[in-house]
């Protein structure tokens, strides 16, 4: 399968050719039997003899080309509408009438505060245009209305408050709230990329539109993407804000699968500048080796890394209600575990020649012994609630 893309060199274009590439090239495995062949990547530096030759050869059309940013608001209707007629008039000259994809947006809804928007008369006209096509030639047609999108590579400090926001927090820059409980409907660049996938391989999601709300319809003349999130500017801010503490607290927040915690983090990572991506821990250091601890999370404790001498021991202490796992990565352990007020002592040897995970029990003293002479020992350790030192729940008792 062919597939031409117009605005490929958009935000929406690069991730989509870049995923489109990974399936051409046998990368992403996960669409089943769907084939690519070759990706058409048209822009406005393109010519018109490549259009020519793209349109004549496309399985498949995403035209994602666009004005939104126009220095005169006239650029709206030709940037829009004059490419979109071009595009169409290219197709029927070769006599392709394959599947054609139209980005459009929200605005061409036309209601409350988009009712005079000329983006969205320009966006409606394309529409119009592609839907006529459709019933003049039988092509497939899907359009699609995107609300506000938000991703990596989004540029900042242009048409997305995300991808400011995240870039300027990230850059130490000063924002602008003017509102914090204005709410926005997001849509995830993965996401939107995945239901292109869909619409490649006939399974789009069809709808019609009662003003700015989805009506899930198979029948309906256009389409949707499914998973979008409603977030008000206030609760943005404060994420981002919390991503990028993350560096000193070591406090990692809640980022549930498919939830817009987990995106915008995601998104919030892909602006950090160099000096960013890599930040110091604090190890506590003495004569026996260093702790330091590496990750805390809300809900599911956090991780550490214990570095021990040789034939140092270290531990020594039980915890009425915390535990944890012992995962010796590099060296030679013994653990050892004595259940409080008895004799019985559970021993484990454990290197990091065959990585094992040890729980360390409540109600049990335990301690850890370098065995080697000349090697540290590197153990990862996870508890499952971050250290409070007001109520450590940590007691000192050696285990024999």
């Amino acid at each position: 399968m062919n597939i031409l893309v117009t605005g490929a060199k958009g935000f929406v274009g690069i991730n989509l050719c870049e995923q489109l590439r990974n399936v051409r090239d046998g990368k992403a495995r996960c669409y089943g039997d769907l084939k690519v062949d070759e990706v058409f990547e048209y822009d406005i530096d393109s010519t018109g003899e490549e259009l020519e030759e793209f349109c004549a050869k496309a399985d498949f059309v995403f035209n994602l080309s666009g004005v939104n940013r126009p220095k005169d608001r006239s650029e709206f209707m030709s940037g829009n509408f004059g490419f979109a007629s071009t595009l169409i008039n290219t197709l029927r000259r070769h006599g392709n009438t394959c599947p054609v994809m139209l980005s459009s947006s929200q605005q061409a809804s036309l209601t409350g505060r988009f009712g005079n928007s000329d983006y969205g008369k320009s966006k409606k006209a394309g529409e119009n245009l592609f839907l006529e096509y459709s019933r003049g030639t039988g092509a497939k047609v899907l359009v699609y209305r995107f609300p506000n999108l938000f991703g990596k590579w989004c540029r900042p400090n242009y048409n997305s408050a995300v991808a400011t926001f995240c870039n300027n927090i990230a850059n130490d820059l000063p924002i602008q709230v003017n509102d914090p409980a204005v709410e926005l409907e997001l849509l995830y660049i993965d996401d939107l990329v995945e239901e292109m996938i869909c619409a490649l391989k006939g399974e789009e999601h069809r709808c019609e539109f009662q003003g700015l709300e989805v009506l899930p319809d198979a029948k309906g003349q256009y389409c949707y993407v499914p998973t979008t999130h409603k977030v008000t500017l206030g609760r943005i801010v404060e994420l981002i804000r919390q991503f990028d503490s993350q560096r000193t607290t070591l406090m990692m927040p809640e980022i549930p699968d498919n939830s817009f915690e987990k995106k915008l983090y995601s998104t919030f990572l892909s602006y950090l500048p160099e000096n960013k991506a890599i930040f110091p821990l604090k190890m506590n250091i003495d004569q026996r080796g260093s702790f330091t601890e590496l990750l805390k999370t809300e809900k599911c404790g956090q991780f550490s890394v214990n570095i021990s001498k040789p034939g140092i021991t270290k531990g020594q202490h039980w915890h009425n209600s915390k535990w944890e796992f012992f995962i010796v990565v590099s060296g030679k352990a013994l653990i050892q575990e004595r259940k409080i007020g008895g004799t019985e002592v559970l021993n484990f040897l454990v290197s990091g020649e065959k990585i094992e995970a040890v729980h360390m029990l409540p109600g049990y003293t335990h301690n850890i012994i370098n065995l080697s002479d000349t090697q540290d020992l590197v153990t990862v350790m996870w508890a499952n609630e971050p250290f409070n030192p007001e109520r450590p729940d940590t007691y000192f008792e050696e285990v024999q």
